[in-house]
This record gives C-alpha cells, structure tokens and sequence, in this order.
C-alpha cells in the first residue's frame, strides 16, 4: 500500500452506479468520473513556512466529495486510486 506524504490522501474512488432512463443505455466510455470516494490513508498534514505542521481535517475511512478532474491516478494490484490533495476535497458525505 502507499503511504502519502505531507497533506496528501489516498482515496479509492465510489463507482458510479448505472441509471437507465427512458431505455437508454449510456456505454462505459460516456460515463463521467466518480466524484465521491473513500479515503484509504492519509499524510501527516501540512506544513507551514515555519515548519510547524497542520493536521488535516479527514481521516482514513471518511467518504467525500471531490472535483471532477481531481487527483493522479494510480493503480495497485489491479485497484485504482486517486491521489490528491487535501485543498481538492470539497466536502465530507455523511
């Protein structure tokens, strides 16, 4: 497993389910990206110029929201991940 640093978090996206209106079968390919996920691990916080660190406001296992093209995608053993910063969280889904 990966281990972010500073303040960033490993979040494992939610996969969007398949809604079918009308009879209309939108392709895998037309999907947009998820844009909540849970988060798997996270760094230690942020530092500041003074080197005091900042804890983060999440914590592994919370569910979030995040923007559409957020994060770099990563893939271990066959699982993809996003990760990202904290700033690119928009909110906690409770």
């Amino acid at each position: 497993m990966i281990r972010p640093l500073g303040d960033k978090l490993l979040v494992k996206p939610t996969e969007a389910k398949e809604v079918k209106k009308g009879g209309i079968i939108i392709p895998d390919t037309a999907k947009e990206k998820p844009q909540e996920g849970e988060i798997i691990a996270v760094g230690t916080g942020k530092k500041t110029d003074d080197g005091k660190v900042i804890a983060l406001d999440v914590k592994a296992g919370d569910k979030v929201l995040f923007g559409k093209y957020s994060g770099t995608e990563v893939k271990i053993d066959d699982v993809e991940y996003l990760i990202m910063s904290q700033d690119d969280i928009l909110g906690i889904i409770s």
